[in-house]
Parts: C-alpha cells; structure tokens; sequence
C-alpha cells in the first residue's frame, strides 16, 4: 500500500515531522486502540511523513528517497512515537529492522547485492512498507517456510507461519525459509500481493492491537532468484559477527518501544493529575483534624510515586540509551566487527531488555492506580482509568515475548565463563 510520500532530510525537519506525528496519533490513540482496525490509517500516515525511508540510504537525485539516518536516530524517533501509540512504534521498528537485509547478508564483498541492489534503497524509492522475520520461527511451531526448485530457475515457496507486525498492510515481506535437504536460510522478498499469500489478522490481542500481527500462509508463491535477499548458515557459529547484529537492531529498537510505551504513560498520567480540579467549597479537610488535605500536586504520597516513576524511566532510559551507542558504533564498524565485539553489544542489549521490559510494565501498572478516579485531560481522551489501560497492555502484550530470567542467565554466563552462543538468540 505504498503512497507518494515526503522525506525528512535534516535533522531540525525529522524531529519536526516526527513530533508532528507523534501529537497526531495521540489525539485518537485511545479510539483507535479500542477499535482495534485493520493499521491502514496508521501506515498512511507514516508514509505521508516519509518515516519508512528515515532509516535508508540517502538518494542524492532528484526525487530519491532515503534519509541516511543512523540507529540512533531511528531509535529516538520510534520512542517518541511509540509514547503516543506503541502499536505504530512497534510497526515501524520492525520495518527499519527489515530494511537493513541486504546490507547485513551482502558479505565483505557486497556479492548479495549483485543480484537484489540495496534493500533499503528500493524500499526508500518506492515507500514500501516491509513486514517479516529474518529468522527461523519459534520452536515448536510447525515446519515452518519451506523452498522448493521452481522448473523454470528460482524457488518455490511454502508454508505457514505468524508474524508481529504489518503483515495485513505490508507491501513487501521479508521471510527466512530453508531449501528442502539444507539446513541453511534463504532471506527472500515477496509480493504479498501474489495470489498465493494469503494473510490472516490476528485476532483478540490483549495489546499492541494495531500493528498489523497475523498469521501468513504461502502457496507455491515463485521467488525468482534476483528476490533472494542472501543466506543465513545454519550454524550459528560460521554466521559473521556483523551479519549476527541484524536481530539485536530489532530487539534494540523494540526496547525504544517499551521505553516509549512507559514515558507516554507517565506523562500522560502527570497531566491527569495536574488537571484535577479543586474540590468545591475550599481545600478538603481532614475528617480527624479538620485541618486542610493537601492539593494534588502537594499530595506527599503521590509525589513520591511520580519521583519512583520518573527514576524508573529514567534508569531504563539510562541503559537503553548506553546499549544505543554501542550498536549504532557497532553498525558503523561494519565487517570489521570482531565476535567479542559482538558478544559485548549482545550483553548491552540483553541489559537494556531486563531494564527496561520490566519497568515499562511496573510503571504503566502503577499508573493505573493514580489517575483511578480522576477526570480525563482532553475531551475525549477517555478518562483514567479506561483511557490509560492500554499503556498497561501495550507494554505486556510486547515484553511478554522476552523472558528476563533468560536474558539474565545468559548475561551472567557470558561474564561468568565467557560464552557466547546463547547471547546469538532472538529470544
């Protein structure tokens, strides 16, 4: 569903198109999330502010897309967008994951992009909107995507398998698949248009309603040999330190996500709270003393909650905004990446995730409790308690993939006994 779209080019214009956006979807972020619709309205406006193409390779000729920005850059503006809705955060956080591939499977040599020239170029042109995984499904669900010789040259594909995000809207999917006999993964991009994909929403989702989640199933769709992205050997240990970042990028800007999700809540919430109206008649009195209650912005308890809630953030923010740093260097490094190098980002981001998972849900729960009661900050904005349970799902609904006990113990391994194998995993 790719629309003409308008590209960001300095950073003063980015962070005016992406809060722009950003105060955009807030206004009916509630509504939306309670109509839990197909993500069409959302992507067309990502698109009309050209965000798909922030992450892509910049075009120097007339009319080419592509923003160059770096991860760093993404990241900060998939949290701020995330703040106003998570769904749309998580949506486009996969996409800029995805928009990558060729780069992390071209090799030192650039020999992928022989046959398929820069993903991230091509999507930029042509405001695509990509949905996928470039790795193997979960254990235990099913055979997964599976390719096949075509007779005429190329591939077959086939299979069943969920997928996160965009699905239902994507205009191209990135998928892993493995040829029959091999153990290796083939990346390979499909139209979803062709007749023989066929997408399923997901149905009855606690949270993060809105990304487009579902189920895809493939038919004998034809891969012709330019569509094959690169390949992913099936031991994990011949896989180059660089080519191994491309699922840290997605767990990383994910954790910007759950960050997101939590200083939205928590802002929102403060605004609730400020605009409590003053009882009628004077200051409530103290039923034992008939001395004057504090005001809400004096209320010592519910000042000392916002100082626990602001430090949680801004602990989480701490540790996510470190681990930023050190993959957005890692990325720069490129093929040079050494594997201790890689080991030591994974521990960052695995860090970030136990920080930050956590705290997002701790503090979209305990919000629910201070604005119990109090009257909505905007007309519309669906009051307290019925408009704030979605920060609360949105953060579940999204951690509840990462298990921190795992992330946990295999940081402590990696300091411990050094190992690294473990630290390689998705999830």
């Amino acid at each position: 569903m790719s629309t003409q779209q308008t590209t960001p080019r300095d950073d003063t214009l980015w962070r005016r198109v992406v809060r722009e956006l950003a105060d955009d979807l807030a206004v009916d972020a509630h509504a939306r999330d309670r109509a839990g619709k197909t993500p069409f309205d959302e992507v067309e406006r990502l698109q009309e502010a050209g965000l798909p193409a922030f992450l892509t390779a910049s075009d120097p000729s007339p009319g080419g897309g592509g923003h160059g920005a770096d991860l760093r850059t993404a990241c900060s503006a998939v949290r701020e967008l995330s703040a106003a809705d998570g769904s749309v955060g998580e949506l486009l956080a996969h996409h800029y994951a995805l928009s990558w591939t060729s780069r992390f499977l071209a090799g030192p040599s650039g020999r992928a992009a022989e046959t398929f020239p820069r993903l991230d170029a091509r999507t930029a042109a042509e405001g695509w909107l990509l949905a996928g995984a470039t790795e193997p499904g979960p254990a235990g669900t099913g055979p997964g995507l599976t390719l096949t010789r075509a007779d005429r040259g190329g591939w077959l594909l086939d299979g069943r398998r969920a997928f996160d995000s965009a699905v239902t809207v994507a205009d191209r999917l990135v998928v892993a698949a493995r040829p029959a006999g091999t153990g290796d993964l083939l990346v390979v991009l499909v139209d979803p248009a062709h007749p023989g994909v066929f997408a399923e929403a997901a149905a009855d989702r606690v949270g993060q309603r809105l990304t487009g989640a579902g189920t895809v199933a493939f038919d004998h769709v034809p891969v012709p040999r330019a569509r094959v992205l690169g390949t992913l050997p099936a031991d994990e240990h011949s896989v180059a330190p660089f080519t191994a970042l491309a699922p840290l990028v997605l767990r990383l800007l994910l954790v910007h996500v759950a960050l997101g999700i939590a200083e939205g809540a928590l802002a929102e919430a403060r605004d609730v709270n400020r605009a409590v109206p003053p009882e009628p008649g004077g200051a409530p009195r103290d039923a034992a003393t008939a001395d004057p209650l504090p005001e809400q912005g004096d209320d010592p308890y519910l000042l000392l909650s916002y100082g626990e809630l602001a430090t949680a953030a801004h602990t989480a923010a701490a540790v996510a905004e470190r681990a930023t740093d050190a993959l957005t260097r890692g990325l720069r490094a490129g093929w040079t990446l050494g594997y201790e190098d890689r080991a030591d980002l994974a521990v960052l981001v695995a860090a970030a995730e136990t920080v930050t998972g956590p705290a997002a849900v701790r503090l979209t729960t305990r919000i629910l409790e201070l604005v119990e009661g109090a009257p909505p900050a905007a007309p519309g904005a669906g009051g307290g308690g019925p408009g704030f349970d979605r920060f609360w799902r949105n953060a579940r609904a999204l951690t509840a993939r990462t298990r921190p006990s795992h992330r946990l113990r295999d940081i402590g391994d990696h300091y411990l006994n050094g190992t690294h194998a473990r630290l390689a995993r998705s999830a």
